[in-house]
Protein backbone atom coordinates (compact mmCIF):
# COMPACT_ATOMS: atom_id res chain seq x y z
CA UNK A 1 0.00 0.00 0.00
CA UNK A 2 1.40 3.29 -0.98
CA UNK A 3 2.46 5.88 1.88
CA UNK A 4 0.32 8.80 2.33
CA UNK A 5 1.23 12.30 1.80
CA UNK A 6 3.49 13.22 4.58
CA UNK A 7 3.67 17.19 6.01
CA UNK A 8 6.66 19.08 4.36
CA UNK A 9 9.33 20.75 6.66
CA UNK A 10 7.88 23.98 6.97
CA UNK A 11 4.36 22.68 8.10
CA UNK A 12 6.39 20.38 10.83
CA UNK A 13 8.49 22.62 12.20
CA UNK A 14 5.39 24.86 12.85
CA UNK A 15 3.37 22.31 14.51
CA UNK A 16 6.34 20.91 16.81
CA UNK A 17 6.82 25.23 17.82
CA UNK A 18 2.86 24.83 18.52
CA UNK A 19 2.71 21.54 20.16
CA UNK A 20 6.07 22.71 22.44
CA UNK A 21 3.96 26.17 23.23
CA UNK A 22 0.97 24.59 23.82
CA UNK A 23 1.98 21.90 26.14
CA UNK A 24 3.87 24.64 27.85
CA UNK A 25 0.97 26.72 28.14
CA UNK A 26 -1.12 24.06 29.44
CA UNK A 27 1.38 23.52 32.18
CA UNK A 28 2.35 26.82 33.33
CA UNK A 29 -1.81 28.09 33.02
CA UNK A 30 -3.02 24.74 34.09
CA UNK A 31 -0.49 24.73 37.17
CA UNK A 32 -1.52 28.33 38.04
CA UNK A 33 -5.40 27.92 37.30
CA UNK A 34 -5.31 25.33 39.99
CA UNK A 35 -2.96 26.57 42.50
CA UNK A 36 -5.19 30.04 42.37
CA UNK A 37 -8.38 27.79 42.61
CA UNK A 38 -7.11 25.98 45.68
CA UNK A 39 -6.05 29.29 47.21
CA UNK A 40 -9.46 30.73 46.62
CA UNK A 41 -11.49 28.12 48.12
CA UNK A 42 -9.06 27.57 50.81
CA UNK A 43 -9.34 31.25 52.32
CA UNK A 44 -13.09 31.16 51.80
CA UNK A 45 -13.20 27.44 54.11
CA UNK A 46 -10.95 29.32 56.09
CA UNK A 47 -12.89 32.66 56.51
CA UNK A 48 -16.42 31.00 56.83
CA UNK A 49 -15.16 28.86 59.71
CA UNK A 50 -13.54 31.37 61.37
CA UNK A 51 -16.30 33.80 61.41
CA UNK A 52 -18.91 31.33 62.55
CA UNK A 53 -16.83 30.20 65.42
CA UNK A 54 -16.52 33.67 66.69
CA UNK A 55 -20.38 33.78 66.28
CA UNK A 56 -20.61 30.88 67.89
CA UNK A 57 -18.44 30.94 71.20
CA UNK A 58 -20.76 34.66 72.30
CA UNK A 59 -23.54 32.15 72.72
CA UNK A 60 -21.30 30.07 75.64
CA UNK A 61 -21.98 28.98 78.27
CA UNK A 62 -25.49 27.57 76.99
CA UNK A 63 -29.05 28.20 78.52
CA UNK A 64 -29.79 25.06 78.37
CA UNK A 65 -27.94 21.29 77.85
CA UNK A 66 -31.51 20.11 76.16
CA UNK A 67 -32.36 22.56 73.29
CA UNK A 68 -35.65 23.31 71.79
CA UNK A 69 -36.76 24.37 68.81
CA UNK A 70 -36.85 27.90 70.28
CA UNK A 71 -33.12 28.05 71.45
CA UNK A 72 -32.43 26.22 68.17
CA UNK A 73 -33.63 29.32 66.09
CA UNK A 74 -31.93 31.52 68.49
CA UNK A 75 -28.40 29.90 67.72
CA UNK A 76 -29.18 29.37 64.11
CA UNK A 77 -29.73 33.01 63.99
CA UNK A 78 -26.43 34.06 65.98
CA UNK A 79 -24.93 31.63 63.47
CA UNK A 80 -26.24 33.11 60.29
CA UNK A 81 -25.20 36.68 59.70
CA UNK A 82 -23.12 36.80 56.67
CA UNK A 83 -24.09 33.12 55.88
CA UNK A 84 -26.99 32.54 53.27
CA UNK A 85 -28.77 30.71 56.15
CA UNK A 86 -28.22 28.61 59.05
CA UNK A 87 -29.58 24.97 60.59
CA UNK A 88 -29.00 24.31 64.53
CA UNK A 89 -29.42 20.58 64.94
CA UNK A 90 -30.21 18.92 68.01
CA UNK A 91 -30.98 15.06 67.73
CA UNK A 92 -34.22 15.05 65.34
CA UNK A 93 -35.14 18.59 66.11
CA UNK A 94 -33.80 21.20 63.92
CA UNK A 95 -34.08 25.31 64.37
CA UNK A 96 -37.80 26.28 62.53
CA UNK A 97 -36.88 28.47 58.83
CA UNK A 98 -38.25 32.11 59.69
CA UNK A 99 -40.25 33.58 56.81
CA UNK A 100 -37.50 36.26 55.82
CA UNK A 101 -36.58 38.51 52.96
CA UNK A 102 -34.07 36.79 50.72
CA UNK A 103 -30.64 38.84 51.06
CA UNK A 104 -29.63 40.53 47.84
CA UNK A 105 -28.77 38.36 44.71
CA UNK A 106 -25.12 38.50 44.87
CA UNK A 107 -25.13 36.35 48.05
CA UNK A 108 -26.77 33.58 46.52
CA UNK A 109 -29.34 32.94 49.38
CA UNK A 110 -32.22 30.64 48.55
CA UNK A 111 -35.48 31.09 48.79
CA UNK A 112 -37.54 30.39 52.70
CA UNK A 113 -39.28 27.89 51.20
CA UNK A 114 -35.72 26.11 49.53
CA UNK A 115 -34.26 26.35 52.88
CA UNK A 116 -35.64 23.66 54.46
CA UNK A 117 -34.64 21.54 51.00
CA UNK A 118 -31.34 22.78 51.65
CA UNK A 119 -31.35 20.64 54.90
CA UNK A 120 -31.29 17.46 52.42
CA UNK A 121 -27.94 18.76 51.05
CA UNK A 122 -26.37 18.50 54.01
CA UNK A 123 -24.57 14.66 53.51
CA UNK A 124 -25.13 11.66 56.16
CA UNK A 125 -20.88 11.58 56.02
CA UNK A 126 -21.18 15.73 56.97
CA UNK A 127 -23.25 14.73 60.05
CA UNK A 128 -20.99 12.05 61.05
CA UNK A 129 -18.07 13.99 61.11
CA UNK A 130 -19.59 16.67 63.14
CA UNK A 131 -21.29 14.75 65.41
CA UNK A 132 -18.30 12.94 65.95
CA UNK A 133 -16.99 16.56 67.63
CA UNK A 134 -15.20 17.66 64.81
CA UNK A 135 -15.53 20.91 62.66
CA UNK A 136 -15.94 19.73 59.04
CA UNK A 137 -17.26 21.49 55.38
CA UNK A 138 -18.03 20.55 52.42
CA UNK A 139 -18.47 21.87 48.93
CA UNK A 140 -21.91 20.44 46.75
CA UNK A 141 -23.50 21.69 43.72
CA UNK A 142 -26.60 22.86 44.68
CA UNK A 143 -29.51 25.31 42.91
CA UNK A 144 -27.59 27.30 40.53
CA UNK A 145 -24.04 26.94 41.51
CA UNK A 146 -21.56 25.40 44.08
CA UNK A 147 -22.71 26.06 47.56
CA UNK A 148 -19.75 25.61 50.87
CA UNK A 149 -21.79 23.96 53.93
CA UNK A 150 -19.45 24.04 57.10
CA UNK A 151 -20.69 21.93 60.57
CA UNK A 152 -19.59 23.14 63.60
CA UNK A 153 -20.17 21.06 67.10
CA UNK A 154 -21.00 23.12 70.00
CA UNK A 155 -19.05 21.46 72.50
CA UNK A 156 -19.77 21.94 76.67
CA UNK A 157 -16.64 22.81 78.50
CA UNK A 158 -16.21 22.69 82.45
CA UNK A 159 -13.41 23.29 84.47
CA UNK A 160 -11.39 20.60 84.87
CA UNK A 161 -12.69 18.43 82.40
CA UNK A 162 -12.08 17.47 78.82
CA UNK A 163 -14.88 19.45 76.50
CA UNK A 164 -17.46 17.14 75.76
CA UNK A 165 -19.84 17.19 72.16
CA UNK A 166 -23.34 19.03 73.50
CA UNK A 167 -25.35 17.33 70.86
CA UNK A 168 -25.90 20.42 69.07
CA UNK A 169 -24.63 20.84 65.67
CA UNK A 170 -25.17 24.05 63.90
CA UNK A 171 -24.52 24.17 59.37
CA UNK A 172 -24.27 27.44 57.92
CA UNK A 173 -24.30 27.40 54.11
CA UNK A 174 -22.49 29.85 52.11
CA UNK A 175 -22.73 30.29 48.00
CA UNK A 176 -19.51 30.27 45.73
CA UNK A 177 -20.92 31.73 42.91
CA UNK A 178 -18.44 35.05 43.19
CA UNK A 179 -15.68 32.73 44.02
CA UNK A 180 -16.63 30.75 40.89
CA UNK A 181 -17.12 34.14 39.10
CA UNK A 182 -13.08 34.78 39.81
CA UNK A 183 -12.17 31.11 39.13
CA UNK A 184 -13.87 31.66 35.55
CA UNK A 185 -12.20 34.79 35.59
CA UNK A 186 -8.60 33.17 36.25
CA UNK A 187 -9.61 30.39 33.76
CA UNK A 188 -10.27 32.75 30.91
CA UNK A 189 -7.10 34.47 31.96
CA UNK A 190 -5.16 31.47 31.26
CA UNK A 191 -6.84 30.30 27.91
CA UNK A 192 -6.22 34.24 26.47
CA UNK A 193 -2.65 33.52 27.40
CA UNK A 194 -2.45 30.80 26.04
CA UNK A 195 -3.59 31.94 22.93
CA UNK A 196 -1.24 34.72 22.85
CA UNK A 197 1.43 32.65 23.11
CA UNK A 198 0.80 29.96 20.56
CA UNK A 199 0.38 33.17 18.27
CA UNK A 200 3.53 34.34 19.27
CA UNK A 201 4.93 31.24 19.12
CA UNK A 202 3.57 31.01 15.12
CA UNK A 203 5.47 34.17 14.36
CA UNK A 204 8.44 32.82 15.75
CA UNK A 205 8.25 29.34 13.98
CA UNK A 206 7.57 31.16 10.75
CA UNK A 207 10.87 33.32 11.31
CA UNK A 208 12.99 30.37 12.52
CA UNK A 209 11.70 27.72 9.72
CA UNK A 210 12.59 30.68 7.12
CA UNK A 211 15.75 31.12 8.11
CA UNK A 212 16.23 27.43 7.94
CA UNK A 213 14.16 26.83 4.80
CA UNK A 214 15.83 29.36 2.60
CA UNK A 215 18.69 27.72 2.56
CA UNK A 216 17.17 24.11 2.47
CA UNK A 217 14.96 25.56 -0.60
CA UNK A 218 18.53 26.89 -2.66
CA UNK A 219 20.09 23.46 -1.74
CA UNK A 220 17.09 21.52 -3.17
CA UNK A 221 16.92 23.92 -6.59
CA UNK A 222 20.73 23.46 -6.78
CA UNK A 223 20.62 19.13 -6.59
CA UNK A 224 17.84 19.69 -9.13
CA UNK A 225 19.29 21.58 -11.64
CA UNK A 226 22.46 19.19 -11.05
CA UNK A 227 20.27 16.36 -11.40
CA UNK A 228 19.00 17.89 -15.06
CA UNK A 229 22.80 18.00 -16.24
CA UNK A 230 23.62 22.09 -15.21
CA UNK A 231 27.20 20.59 -13.16
CA UNK A 232 28.15 24.41 -12.93
CA UNK A 233 25.83 25.36 -10.49
CA UNK A 234 26.68 26.75 -7.35
CA UNK A 235 25.02 27.86 -4.12
CA UNK A 236 26.33 30.81 -1.89
CA UNK A 237 27.72 29.96 1.17
CA UNK A 238 26.78 32.18 4.39
CA UNK A 239 27.41 32.07 7.61
CA UNK A 240 29.87 29.27 9.25
CA UNK A 241 27.03 27.68 10.81
CA UNK A 242 25.49 23.99 9.79
CA UNK A 243 23.85 24.69 6.81
CA UNK A 244 26.95 26.77 5.57
CA UNK A 245 28.98 23.37 5.83
CA UNK A 246 26.29 21.48 3.79
CA UNK A 247 26.31 24.68 1.35
CA UNK A 248 29.69 24.59 0.91
CA UNK A 249 29.72 20.30 0.75
CA UNK A 250 27.89 20.72 -1.79
CA UNK A 251 29.61 23.32 -3.83
CA UNK A 252 32.55 21.20 -3.28
CA UNK A 253 31.00 17.87 -4.62
CA UNK A 254 29.62 19.56 -7.62
CA UNK A 255 32.85 20.72 -8.54
CA UNK A 256 34.58 17.31 -8.33
CA UNK A 257 31.54 15.89 -10.05
CA UNK A 258 31.97 18.41 -12.88
CA UNK A 259 35.76 17.45 -13.27
CA UNK A 260 35.12 13.84 -13.40
CA UNK A 261 32.24 13.90 -15.71
CA UNK A 262 34.16 16.37 -18.03
CA UNK A 263 37.09 14.36 -18.16
CA UNK A 264 34.14 10.77 -18.50
CA UNK A 265 33.06 13.35 -21.43
CA UNK A 266 36.02 13.57 -22.92
CA UNK A 267 36.96 10.00 -23.06
CA UNK A 268 34.28 9.39 -24.31
CA UNK A 269 34.67 11.66 -27.49
CA UNK A 270 38.01 10.47 -27.48
CA UNK A 271 36.88 6.85 -27.82
CA UNK A 272 34.25 7.65 -30.26
CA UNK A 273 36.64 9.55 -32.59
CA UNK A 274 39.15 6.71 -32.05
CA UNK A 275 36.18 3.88 -33.27
CA UNK A 276 35.24 6.36 -36.42
CA UNK A 277 38.69 6.61 -37.04
CA UNK A 278 39.94 3.45 -37.44
CA UNK A 279 36.55 2.57 -38.38
CA UNK A 280 36.91 5.17 -41.62
CA UNK A 281 40.70 4.34 -41.87
CA UNK A 282 39.91 0.55 -42.28
CA UNK A 283 37.78 0.81 -45.06
CA UNK A 284 40.03 1.17 -48.08
CA UNK A 285 42.52 -1.43 -47.39
CA UNK A 286 39.57 -3.78 -46.16
CA UNK A 287 38.22 -2.20 -50.02
CA UNK A 288 41.19 -4.11 -51.41
CA UNK A 289 41.40 -7.35 -49.58
CA UNK A 290 37.69 -7.67 -50.48
CA UNK A 291 38.42 -7.49 -53.96
CA UNK A 292 40.93 -10.10 -53.42
CA UNK A 293 38.99 -12.35 -51.33
CA UNK A 294 36.19 -12.26 -54.33
CA UNK A 295 39.26 -13.38 -56.14
CA UNK A 296 40.22 -15.99 -54.08
CA UNK A 297 36.79 -16.97 -53.80
CA UNK A 298 36.15 -17.80 -57.80
CA UNK A 299 39.54 -19.86 -57.92
CA UNK A 300 39.20 -21.76 -54.41
CA UNK A 301 37.30 -24.87 -56.11
CA UNK A 302 40.22 -25.34 -58.32
CA UNK A 303 43.20 -24.71 -56.03
CA UNK A 304 44.50 -28.10 -53.57
CA UNK A 305 42.11 -28.48 -50.37
CA UNK A 306 44.36 -26.91 -48.02
CA UNK A 307 44.63 -24.03 -49.96
CA UNK A 308 41.36 -23.79 -51.41
CA UNK A 309 39.68 -23.93 -47.55
CA UNK A 310 42.32 -21.12 -46.70
CA UNK A 311 40.98 -19.12 -49.78
CA UNK A 312 37.46 -19.45 -48.57
CA UNK A 313 38.34 -18.62 -44.97
CA UNK A 314 39.84 -15.43 -46.09
CA UNK A 315 37.12 -14.56 -48.46
CA UNK A 316 34.14 -15.20 -45.58
CA UNK A 317 36.85 -13.65 -42.40
CA UNK A 318 37.20 -10.56 -45.00
CA UNK A 319 33.06 -10.35 -45.64
CA UNK A 320 32.90 -10.65 -41.45
CA UNK A 321 35.51 -8.20 -41.27
CA UNK A 322 33.70 -5.62 -43.80
CA UNK A 323 30.71 -6.11 -41.94
CA UNK A 324 32.01 -5.21 -38.25
CA UNK A 325 33.49 -2.15 -39.74
CA UNK A 326 30.51 -1.13 -41.48
CA UNK A 327 28.75 -1.73 -38.38
CA UNK A 328 31.06 0.67 -36.24
CA UNK A 329 31.03 3.15 -38.66
CA UNK A 330 27.28 2.79 -37.79
CA UNK A 331 27.54 3.14 -34.35
CA UNK A 332 30.02 5.90 -34.47
CA UNK A 333 27.55 7.95 -36.31
CA UNK A 334 24.42 7.34 -33.86
CA UNK A 335 27.02 8.32 -30.99
CA UNK A 336 28.22 11.86 -32.79
CA UNK A 337 24.24 12.59 -33.53
CA UNK A 338 24.39 12.51 -37.57
CA UNK A 339 22.37 9.98 -37.92
CA UNK A 340 19.78 11.37 -39.94
CA UNK A 341 16.19 9.23 -41.23
CA UNK A 342 15.69 9.32 -44.88
CA UNK A 343 11.94 9.10 -44.97
CA UNK A 344 9.51 8.01 -47.69
CA UNK A 345 5.64 6.91 -47.60
CA UNK A 346 5.90 3.14 -48.03
CA UNK A 347 3.52 0.02 -48.00
CA UNK A 348 5.23 -1.83 -44.61
CA UNK A 349 4.09 -5.28 -45.79
CA UNK A 350 5.36 -4.71 -49.17
CA UNK A 351 8.92 -3.30 -47.38
CA UNK A 352 8.59 -6.33 -45.09
CA UNK A 353 8.29 -8.77 -48.23
CA UNK A 354 11.05 -7.46 -50.25
CA UNK A 355 13.16 -7.61 -47.06
CA UNK A 356 12.70 -11.29 -47.13
CA UNK A 357 12.89 -11.85 -50.53
CA UNK A 358 16.01 -10.09 -50.72
CA UNK A 359 17.55 -12.76 -48.42
CA UNK A 360 15.66 -15.77 -49.65
CA UNK A 361 14.47 -16.26 -46.59
CA UNK A 362 10.61 -15.96 -48.09
CA UNK A 363 10.00 -19.46 -47.66
CA UNK A 364 11.57 -19.98 -44.43
CA UNK A 365 9.54 -17.61 -42.87
CA UNK A 366 5.59 -16.99 -41.77
CA UNK A 367 4.38 -14.08 -42.62
CA UNK A 368 0.87 -12.40 -41.15
CA UNK A 369 1.07 -9.18 -43.39
CA UNK A 370 -2.37 -7.24 -43.99
CA UNK A 371 -2.71 -5.03 -46.49
CA UNK A 372 -3.25 -1.35 -46.59
CA UNK A 373 -0.49 -0.14 -43.78
CA UNK A 374 1.48 3.00 -44.88
CA UNK A 375 3.55 5.09 -43.21
CA UNK A 376 6.23 7.56 -43.42
CA UNK A 377 9.73 5.48 -42.50
CA UNK A 378 13.36 5.41 -43.80
CA UNK A 379 13.14 1.89 -45.58
CA UNK A 380 16.86 1.33 -45.38
CA UNK A 381 16.76 1.13 -42.15
CA UNK A 382 14.12 -0.66 -41.07
CA UNK A 383 14.98 -3.04 -43.61
CA UNK A 384 18.57 -3.58 -41.37
CA UNK A 385 16.13 -3.81 -38.30
CA UNK A 386 13.80 -6.64 -39.88
CA UNK A 387 17.50 -8.19 -41.78
CA UNK A 388 18.50 -8.39 -38.72
CA UNK A 389 15.79 -9.68 -36.39
CA UNK A 390 14.60 -12.49 -38.75
CA UNK A 391 17.98 -13.55 -39.38
CA UNK A 392 19.24 -14.51 -35.67
CA UNK A 393 15.58 -16.02 -35.49
CA UNK A 394 16.52 -18.32 -37.91
CA UNK A 395 20.01 -18.54 -37.13
CA UNK A 396 19.46 -19.22 -33.50
CA UNK A 397 16.25 -19.60 -32.94
CA UNK A 398 13.66 -23.16 -34.01
CA UNK A 399 11.22 -22.81 -36.65
CA UNK A 400 8.55 -21.81 -37.30
CA UNK A 401 10.08 -18.53 -37.68
CA UNK A 402 7.07 -15.52 -38.24
CA UNK A 403 6.65 -11.79 -39.20
CA UNK A 404 3.48 -10.30 -37.80
CA UNK A 405 1.86 -6.91 -39.03
CA UNK A 406 -0.37 -5.03 -37.05
CA UNK A 407 -1.42 -1.31 -36.85
CA UNK A 408 -3.49 1.23 -35.00
CA UNK A 409 -4.18 4.59 -35.48
CA UNK A 410 -1.14 6.09 -34.50
CA UNK A 411 1.58 3.33 -34.41
CA UNK A 412 2.30 0.00 -36.50
CA UNK A 413 4.34 -2.61 -34.92
CA UNK A 414 6.55 -5.33 -36.38
CA UNK A 415 6.30 -8.99 -34.38
CA UNK A 416 9.51 -11.22 -34.98
CA UNK A 417 8.55 -15.08 -33.50
CA UNK A 418 10.21 -17.89 -33.56
CA UNK A 419 10.06 -21.11 -31.60
CA UNK A 420 12.77 -22.40 -29.72
CA UNK A 421 13.89 -22.31 -26.34
CA UNK A 422 13.90 -18.52 -25.85
CA UNK A 423 16.15 -16.22 -23.92
CA UNK A 424 17.44 -16.93 -20.13
CA UNK A 425 16.02 -14.29 -17.93
CA UNK A 426 19.01 -12.71 -17.31
CA UNK A 427 20.25 -12.22 -20.65
CA UNK A 428 16.69 -10.26 -21.04
CA UNK A 429 18.14 -6.77 -19.98
CA UNK A 430 21.32 -7.33 -21.59
CA UNK A 431 19.87 -8.28 -25.18
CA UNK A 432 20.45 -4.79 -26.84
CA UNK A 433 23.88 -3.81 -24.99
CA UNK A 434 26.78 -3.61 -27.54
CA UNK A 435 28.95 -6.56 -27.92
CA UNK A 436 26.96 -8.33 -26.07
CA UNK A 437 26.34 -12.36 -27.08
CA UNK A 438 24.16 -14.21 -25.46
CA UNK A 439 26.27 -17.71 -26.39
CA UNK A 440 24.86 -19.36 -23.30
CA UNK A 441 21.52 -19.04 -23.99
CA UNK A 442 21.28 -19.98 -27.99
CA UNK A 443 23.22 -22.83 -29.74
CA UNK A 444 25.64 -21.14 -31.14
CA UNK A 445 27.05 -17.03 -30.88
CA UNK A 446 28.14 -15.40 -34.44
CA UNK A 447 28.41 -11.73 -35.09
CA UNK A 448 30.08 -8.77 -33.99
CA UNK A 449 27.43 -8.28 -31.23
CA UNK A 450 26.19 -4.95 -32.49
CA UNK A 451 23.12 -5.79 -34.45
CA UNK A 452 20.83 -5.73 -32.41
CA UNK A 453 21.88 -2.25 -30.84
CA UNK A 454 22.11 -0.89 -34.32
CA UNK A 455 18.37 -2.01 -34.67
CA UNK A 456 17.24 -0.66 -31.36
CA UNK A 457 18.97 2.91 -32.17
CA UNK A 458 16.82 3.05 -35.54
CA UNK A 459 13.99 2.26 -34.18
CA UNK A 460 14.70 5.07 -31.66
CA UNK A 461 15.29 7.11 -34.80
CA UNK A 462 12.59 6.80 -35.87
CA UNK A 463 10.56 7.75 -32.40
CA UNK A 464 9.84 4.62 -31.98
CA UNK A 465 10.99 1.53 -29.79
CA UNK A 466 12.58 -2.54 -29.91
CA UNK A 467 11.70 -4.65 -26.91
CA UNK A 468 11.88 -8.41 -26.36
CA UNK A 469 9.98 -10.86 -24.51
CA UNK A 470 9.58 -14.57 -23.87
CA UNK A 471 6.62 -16.22 -25.43
CA UNK A 472 4.94 -18.07 -22.89
CA UNK A 473 4.69 -21.28 -25.55
CA UNK A 474 8.30 -21.11 -25.88
CA UNK A 475 10.64 -19.36 -28.28
CA UNK A 476 11.45 -15.08 -28.34
CA UNK A 477 9.14 -12.44 -29.34
CA UNK A 478 10.78 -8.80 -31.09
CA UNK A 479 8.63 -6.17 -30.90
CA UNK A 480 9.52 -3.82 -32.98
CA UNK A 481 7.03 -0.40 -32.28
CA UNK A 482 7.04 2.77 -35.04
CA UNK A 483 4.96 6.03 -35.45
CA UNK A 484 2.76 6.25 -38.65
CA UNK A 485 4.17 9.72 -38.67
CA UNK A 486 7.72 9.60 -37.65
CA UNK A 487 9.96 13.37 -38.06
CA UNK A 488 13.01 13.64 -39.92
CA UNK A 489 16.10 14.89 -37.92
CA UNK A 490 15.16 18.17 -38.43
CA UNK A 491 11.43 17.72 -36.59
CA UNK A 492 9.44 18.49 -39.51
CA UNK A 493 5.92 16.15 -39.49
CA UNK A 494 5.04 14.29 -42.11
Amino acid sequence: MAPGPSLGLRARLLFAFALLCVVTAAAVAGGSYVQARNDILQRTQDAAVQAMTGRLQALYPLPTATPGLKELGEIAAAAADQFSFAVAVYGDLHSPVPPSQPPPPERGSPAPEARVAALSVISPELRRVVAAGRTAWQRVAWQDGPWLIVGIPLLVTERGLPPRASGIEVYVARSLLAEKRSIDGLAASAWLTGGAALALAVVLASLATRGVLGPVRELGRAARLLGEGELSTRIGVRGSDELADVARTFNHTAAELERHVEQLRQAEADARRFVADVSHELRTPLAALAAVADVLDEEAAGLPEPAGRAARLVSQETLNLTALVNDLIEVSRFDSGVAALALNDVDVAELVRATLRARGWSERVDSELPSGVRARLDPRRVDVILANLVGNALRHGEPPVSVRLSADARWIELEVRDHGPGLDEAVLPHVFDRFYKASAARARSEGSGLGLAIARENARLHQGDLTVANAQDGGAVFTLRLPHRASDPAGDPW
